[in-house]
């Protein structure tokens, strides 16, 4: 399959703190990636240098066939590379639906030859709302969502920026059983209308139904990439991470 994401050799280093350690990713186009760690590990730092919030000093990301480095964290989003956070940080003072609004607005219009039209703008905030189903809650307000349902929201954000690449940050966090049961499933549907999706996720069950692969790292340095249910027996990955 061609990478849709191709992360070689990068390296991020914090004074003399070796956060990133010659990284090499390749995500075809259309995977379900899981990425796990312990904290400490360099998920965060390595999405953070892969969407442009933090500049790695060596090695490249490629996006699409493109080169992102010296890109901002804007222009990879319009490239079609989004996230969501582990802290959802909604509009307080908008309706669910104008917070899809906005992002809509920010970033699909904002893309060279595209422009929505008002209509075209209500249209697909609706067909967002209803993919995460919050369409019966367009017209309240984040302080009514309950947690998953703030998510949910999250995730509809992120891909209301019409994605290529999702990376969901924690998206399960704090979530009941079921709740994460929820999730797992809406990005699955997302990942079946051909987003590409990489996971960060401390919820072992959560990462092993969804993920058709597992990448782990470790002090900065990958040391497993796989099939999940070959990754988990690896003695190295049993140490750093499951703790037996």
């Amino acid at each position: 399959m061609t990478a849709l994401l191709e992360v070689t050799g990068v390296g991020k280093r914090f004074g003399g703190f070796v956060a990133l350690d010659g990284i090499n990713l390749s995500v075809p186009a259309g995977e379900r990636i899981g990425l796990i760690g312990p904290n400490g590990s360099g998920k965060s730092t390595l999405v953070n240098c892969i969407c442009g919030t933090l500049t790695n000093e060596v090695g490249q990301v490629t996006f699409d066939g493109k080169h992102l480095n010296g890109l901002s964290a804007h222009a990879r989003t319009h490239a079609g590379l989004a996230r969501s956070f582990q802290l959802p940080r909604p509009f307080a003072s908008m309706s669910v639906a104008d917070n899809l609004r906005v992002p809509l607005m920010f970033t699909v219009n904002a893309r060279p030859g595209t422009h929505l039209s008002a209509a075209e703008l209500d249209a697909r905030c609706a067909e967002l709302l209803t993919l995460v189903a919050l369409d019966h809650k367009a017209h309240r307000f984040p302080r009514d969502l309950t947690q998953v349902e703030m998510r949910k929201l999250e995730l509809a954000r992120a891909m209301a920026a019409d994605p290529k690449l999702l990376i969901a940050d924690e998206a399960m966090a704090g979530l009941s059983n079921s709740e994460v049961t929820d999730i797992v499933a809406l990005l699955i549907r997302l990942n079946e209308r051909g987003i590409t999706i990489i996971l960060i996720e401390h919820i072992m069950r959560a990462v092993m139904s969804f993920s058709q692969r597992l990448v782990v790292l470790v002090s900065g340095k990958k040391i497993a990439d796989g099939k999940p249910e070959d990754v988990i027996r690896e003695p190295e990955v049993e140490r750093a991470y499951l703790g037996q």
